[in-house]
């Protein structure tokens, strides 16, 4: 089996963000850091060379393959922050409505910019998601 081909770096987190070339997006990124940061109560990681990293699980799928990844994080995009909502979204329909202006993949929340959603909401959904990881992993 191979390993996850992303995994943690000791590259700077600060560093990363601050050479993120939209000041909004740089702004936005430093908001979540925190905010994920006061949820956790972890330090962030850089995993990869793009993605920021709270904590971690262990997860092995029924194919065999296994390994670790963060139980929370996001990545200031381009296009989009993305958050990591590592639960899923589906478990959170409630948080989900309430949110305001985002898109979606399967644990990915796009947001443009953190003034086009609910702040509490997003504070809550993270909280959910990570309590939930916490009690279904390791």
């Amino acid at each position: 089996m191979s390993a996850n081909k992303t995994q943690p770096t000791e590259a700077s987190v600060e560093e990363f963000i601050n050479s993120v070339e939209q000041e909004q997006k740089r702004k936005d990124a430093f908001e979540t850091l925190a905010l994920i940061q006061k949820i956790t109560k972890e330090k962030p990681v850089l995993w990869g060379p793009s993605l920021i990293g709270f904590g971690k699980y262990h997860y092995k799928y029924a194919s065999g393959r296994e390994g670790e990844f963060f139980i929370a994080g996001f990545s200031p995009r381009k296009t989009a922050l993305t958050i990591y909502i590592m639960a899923g979204m589906t478990k959170f329909p409630r948080l989900m409505e309430q949110l305001g202006k985002y898109k979606t993949g399967k644990s990915c929340l796009y947001i443009k910019k953190l003034d086009d959603i609910n702040r509490d909401i997003l504070e809550e959904l993270i909280t959910a998601s990570v309590n939930w990881m916490k009690e279904n992993y390791d």
